[in-house]
């Protein structure tokens, strides 16, 4: 029988010491001014036990963790008929690179990425009646917690630095590839990004993706077909161009977010979370990359 509880303190004190960790994201005026010195990490069994360490209840911009979130509810309205508009395959670049979006005439590679993340959130403004409200609370419905809430003042920082975003956003239209107007896509996708939630509501969240498409009170939200897929996407596209990195160190389905979250999942068993917002050069939380590979080291449980 494995000491979760143990096994979280021991990296959490082994990692806590290391000097250069990275820095905040700070081209987002917002996440600038979040403390590097944080570190949080909560682990929850889908036996119903649940362990952490560190800063796990305090609550930080989630940014592209969102993205899965998105792609689920896109996956819940529309089905498979969202991969006419948004390819399934690993960028190799960072996240917010474009010269593949004209190549392949307005189709982004993966949802998870900031074009594709774009292109869903134009599916969600066309099928949702109110849809950030409504995004909300379907983020809310899975974690099982009414206190998820957008920040306004993270969501307009974006909206005044999102150049890249924009540039993203005007090429998707020019191909044909976003229904709606640009800026009312983009503050759309500017606002799923600024929802805050700590380490705990993520794995509370995330649960539905390690339980078959059922949430904690084992509430059906998507098929264990529509997991399968959105798993395989987080575990070849997670994490930008180190994805591939974080498949052979850790070994499992994932999503990272400049705001320094990560969370993570093994099919059957947990949903783990870790934050620290200093970030490496891809964009990945420093300690938490190190966090999930102990973790996975120590306890021998990954996907493969």
């Amino acid at each position: 029988m494995l000491d979760y509880q143990a096994i979280l303190e021991d990296i959490h004190n082994t990692l806590k010491s290391t000097e250069d960790t990275g820095d905040v994201a700070s081209y987002i005026p917002e996440l600038a001014k979040v403390s590097k010195d944080s570190f949080g990490i909560h682990l929850q069994l889908i036996t119903g036990e649940d362990y952490s360490a560190g800063d796990y209840l305090e609550k930080f911009s989630i940014q592209s963790i969102s993205k899965v979130f998105s792609l689920a509810k896109a996956f819940q309205l529309v089905g498979n008929s969202l991969l006419e508009r948004v390819d399934v395959e690993p960028s190799g670049n960072p996240f917010n690179h474009l010269s593949l979006l004209e190549l392949e005439n307005g189709i982004p590679r993966n949802p998870l990425i900031n074009a594709g993340a774009i292109v869903i959130a134009d599916i969600l403004l066309t099928h949702l009646e109110n849809p950030k409200e409504d995004f909300l609370n379907f983020v809310r419905e899975l974690a099982h917690d009414e206190s998820i809430d957008y920040n306004e003042t993270i969501a307009e920082s974006e909206h005044e630095t999102g150049f890249n975003n924009y540039a993203a956003a005007n090429l998707l239209k020019s191909f044909g590839n976003l229904h709606n107007e640009v800026e009312d896509v983009l503050d759309f996708y500017f606002h799923q990004c600024s929802i805050m939630m700590s380490c705990r509501q993520l794995t509370n969240a995330f649960f539905v993706f390690t339980n078959k498409g059922k949430c904690l009170k084992n509430v059906e939200h998507l098929t264990a077909s529509q997991v399968k897929r959105i798993n395989a996407i987080m575990l070849t596209c997670g994490f930008y161009d180190e994805a591939g990195e974080f498949a052979f160190e850790v070994g499992l389905p994932g999503k990272s977010g400049v705001g320094g979250g990560i969370v993570a999942l093994l099919p059957h068993c947990f949903t783990i979370a870790t934050w620290s917002p200093a970030l490496n050069p891809q964009g990945n939380s420093y300690l938490g990359m190190k966090a999930l590979e102990l973790f996975t080291s120590k306890t021998k449980l990954s996907i493969f």
